[in-house]
Formats: structure tokens, sequence, C-alpha cells
């Protein structure tokens, strides 16, 4: 079980100078345990909510404050998982902490957790949430997650862009799943009137985290799944840039 005192987090690890989450060099802290169960996570060992290690809330708050001369004007500190609003209650004196230390502060999500103390971090404490848009359909997904209720990913943006504070999606392209231009486009005319999402991010698909899978006694049901072609990656970023500010490829 999860600790719930107030001064603790679960922690899987912990990540110094991350460039891919979230603006600037960041310090990222990868907190355990997530309900989903995507077929293509490369952080398997993040899924269950026993394990990782308990940390301290201000000796969290000391690691970011010494790198604080490395985050400058764009960096700062970035949760991550697993699912970190597992955790939401004891992520809001965490990212309290941090905004007094005024360091910029950072929740990378799926989007299933929005509770009370999801919202109060979401709009007292989090100046930047990234999205992870697992697919367009009910079925896909079902198929990628293990859960249903999609809609809870987009009942989160709407809270999000309601807040009128800034947001970031994500999506990872897998051939033959997500990556077709039909799906491609119902996510951009879902997205194309938000005024909070800066950018998207497509990550292509790869296979860093089979070994993972295999070191847990799990199957990895997308080992035929191919990676993304350089045409299939353009296709894609032209598609999505009919329809947002800007499209990054991870």
């Amino acid at each position: 079980m999860i600790k719930t005192t107030s001064n603790i987090l679960r922690v899987h690890s912990i990540e110094s100078f991350g460039t891919h989450d979230g603006p600037g060099i960041r310090l990222v802290v990868f907190l355990q345990g997530c309900k989903l169960k995507c077929l293509y996570c490369h952080n398997p060992d993040t899924i269950e909510n026993s394990g990782g290690m308990e940390y301290e809330i201000e000796e969290l708050v000391k690691m970011a404050i010494r790198m604080k001369p490395y985050f400058r004007q764009m960096g700062g500190v970035t949760v991550s998982g697993g699912e970190p609003l597992l955790q939401a209650k004891e992520l809001i004196p965490f990212f309290k902490r941090l905004k007094e230390e005024g360091i910029h502060t950072n929740v990378d999500t799926n989007g299933r957790v929005l509770n009370n103390f999801t919202k109060e971090l979401l709009d007292d404490y989090a100046d930047l949430v990234m999205l992870d848009i697992k697919h367009m359909t009910e079925e896909g997904y079902e198929y990628l997650t293990g859960r249903r209720l999609k809609e809870t990913t987009f009942n989160f943006a709407a809270y999000r862009e309601a807040s009128g504070k800034n947001m970031w999606l994500r999506y990872v392209l897998i051939p033959g799943i997500t990556n077709k231009p039909e799906l491609l486009h119902a996510m951009g005319k879902h997205f194309k009137d938000y005024k909070t999402i800066e950018k998207i991010e497509i990550q292509p698909y790869h296979k860093l985290g089979i070994h993972k899978w295999e070191a847990l006694g799990w199957e990895y049901k997308l080992k035929d799944a191919r990676e993304n072609t350089p045409e299939e990656i353009a296709e894609a970023k032209e598609i999505l840039e009919k329809y947002f500010k800007e499209v990054k490829i991870n």
C-alpha cells in the first residue's frame, strides 16, 4: 500500500537533468503506481503500487533547490510515473514548497484521476500539465491500456482548459494502431479550439522497455509491432500541424 502521510511520496526513481519532460532542464521524479497497464509502457516496473522508495517531501525540495542554477528561467520539476496523480494529496505540499522556492512545476499524467486533491493541485500549484492521449476510440483505448472510459482523459483536458492554464499533449505513434490518419484528424478536431494547448509531442513507438516486461515475467504483446518509418512520422506531423500551434517529434 502507498503511504498517505502528508510528508512522504513513494518514488520509483529520480532523473536529474531531464530534457524530454517539460521545458528546459528538469528534475524528474517518477512516482510509483499506475491504474493503467499500457501495452507499450517502457517503465512497467512503475505500475504496481508496491515497491519504490519513500522520500520525504523536504528532501525532494532540497534536491530541486540545488538544481536551480541549471533550471534558469525555463526548467523546473516534473512529476511523472507511473501515474503521479494517484498521490495528488501528497503532491500538494510538495508543489506548494516548490512554488515558494520559485521553481516551475509540471505534471505528466494520463488524466485518469480528477478528484478534489487533483483539482487543488492543478488550480493552485501546477504551472504545466502534460496530458497523455492514448487513443481516440473506446476500443483502442481499452486495447492499449486494459481499462475502459477514455472519456476520463478528455474530461481532464476540459477541466484544464477551463482553468486557462498551460497544457501540452503527448501521443505515442504506433504503426497500425494509433498512426491512422482518421485518428490523428479526430484528435486534432477534438482539441482544435483549445486555447491552453501550447504544443503536442509525438513519441514514435520503440521497444526499449521489452526487457523490463520480461524481467517482471509479463508478456509484451506488442513485440511484433514495428517502429515508424520516417515517412509515417512526417505524415503524422503534417496532419497535426493543421490543428496545433506546435508539433514536436520526441
